[in-house]
């Protein structure tokens, strides 16, 4: 993974015709929280699709109510969206190949959390890129 691609999902929505990202930035709107600071400390492999990937030992509670806020906006709206159990993570490889032994400790890494993005998939010359189609700023917290 490049380092302008990493990025946790808040909510993954998949592919949306035009009119529905009018829908997606609505409920966006609609949503309200605070900043935080979200730590990714763990780094962890899921053999299934074989990634590599960094996730925080603790979710902080500002991070779990900002998915679920958005999950019950874009329902509101009727739209429809991959529901499953929120695992905030961070990618860092793909196509990795590690057996069930823990991987190596990695040194924590500390974003702070002053928004949340609408952002498209956009693939260019073979790699994966994304573009921030609209930000949407959080309050004041104690991150």
């Amino acid at each position: 993974m490049r380092g302008e691609t990493l990025h946790n999902t808040l909510v993954f929505i998949g592919d949306v015709e035009l009119y529905g990202l009018e829908v997606l930035h609505l409920a966006a709107q609609e949503v309200s929280g605070e900043s935080f600071e979200l730590c990714f400390d763990q780094a962890r492999y899921w053999g299934h699709n074989h990634i590599v990937y960094a996730a925080p030992r603790h979710v902080p509670q500002q991070l779990a109510q900002l998915a679920d806020a958005l999950e019950q906006r874009l329902a509101a709206h009727r739209f429809k969206f991959d529901r499953r159990e929120y695992k905030p993570h961070v990618t860092l490889l793909r196509n990795a190949h590690w057996s069930d032994a823990p991987l190596p400790a990695m040194q924590p890494v500390s974003w702070q959390i002053r928004d949340f993005a609408l952002v498209q998939s956009a693939h260019r010359d073979g790699l994966a890129g994304y573009r921030v189609l609209a930000r949407f700023p959080l309050g004041a917290g104690d991150g």
